[in-house]
């Protein structure tokens, strides 16, 4: 499978290569003398990668949050959750495959699980439609929430979305009132949820599943009210650029954590999460285990007032 480099990381995808091409002419010398310059190119790539991911920029960010190989709910759900069991549809039109969830085990604790899905491939993101929810993925997200405070069971939710979906059908359906109505339910919930940042959450297509108790965001992850795309359309009339939006929205996790819209920054490995996606779901499955076991104690009334004071102590000094 051909790996994907971003713009930035060309040196990178320079070194790699010209290590690919000495391996394959080892391999046919059948010798083992191009072993040491084989290492010594190795080393220069792991040293530029951490050089490169220590220094990124907003926009940077953005693209790495965007990676196609970025680790996806479905691998996060394989990883950490047993025994899970998928619940479907929204019980009023249809299921949506954008907003996924379900029930299952984490690190032995019953669950509830929700998160945006968009695809690894053509077939997948079309199935997924790239991660951009319907109307009814909000509102089988409402259902699940209901089930999880009548049996007393924790919500984690993963988002990755680039926003709801646009088109007419979800405007039919009532787009905003669902994502009002989501966005309500984890403000009400009686039981923990714990929301991670795993990719970009842009818009009302994330925050209706993240009003959580604690919100949890990947390094390299953004998470803003709009993109830096729609940014630069609506609120530049396209004067400026994307990159430029980027870098004013103080999107990224190092922004986020210094207005308390985000609680906890989770690090990636070197290179990203798509570089190392075992390690990045272990670290992310660690910084949930971490705050969910915080929350499990406190009665239900003491957990919406958690919630609560999260809210309202946002952009406070």
């Amino acid at each position: 499978m051909a790996v994907h480099y971003l713009e930035f990381e060309r040196p990178i995808a320079e070194l790699e290569g010209k290590i690919e091409e000495l391996s394959k002419l080892s391999e046919k010398a059948g010798q083992d003398g191009m072993e040491d310059e084989i290492e010594a190119l190795r080393l220069r790539v792991a040293d530029a990668r951490r050089e490169a991911y220590a220094n990124l920029d907003a926009w940077q960010k953005t693209q790495v949050a965007r990676h196609p190989e970025r680790p996806h709910f479905v691998d996060y759900v394989e990883a950490l959750i047993e025994d899970f069991q998928e619940l479907r549809g929204d019980r009023k039109y249809a299921d949506d495959q954008a907003l996924m969830g379900g029930l299952g085990r984490f690190r032995g604790v019953p669950v509830v699980v929700i998160g945006h899905e968009k695809g690894a491939d053509t077939a997948s993101r079309i199935k997924h439609n790239f991660g951009a929810a319907r109307p009814e993925g909000y509102r089988k997200a409402i259902r699940l929430m209901d089930l999880a405070e009548q049996f007393d069971l924790p919500v984690l939710s993963f988002v990755d979305t680039g926003g709801a979906y646009p088109g007419v059908g979800g405007e039919e359906r009532g787009i905003a009132e669902a994502i009002a109505r989501s966005t309500e339910r984890c403000l009400t919930l009686a039981t923990p949820m714990v929301c991670t940042i795993t990719g970009e959450g842009m818009s009302g297509g994330a925050i209706g599943i993240a009003a959580a108790n604690k919100v949890l965001i990947q390094e390299h992850a953004i998470y803003s009210v709009i993109s830096p795309e729609g940014c630069n359309s609506i609120l530049w009339r396209g004067a400026r650029t994307p990159q430029d939006a980027a870098r004013a929205m103080k999107i990224t996790a190092q922004d986020l954590i210094q207005t308390r819209v985000v609680d906890r920054i989770i690090p990636e490995p070197p290179g990203g999460a798509h570089s190392d996606p075992e390690a990045a779901i272990a670290a992310v499955g660690d910084a949930v285990e971490v705050e969910l076991n915080a929350l499990l104690p406190l009665s239900r009334e003491e957990v919406k007032r958690q919630r609560a004071e999260r809210f309202y102590a946002i952009g406070r000094a």
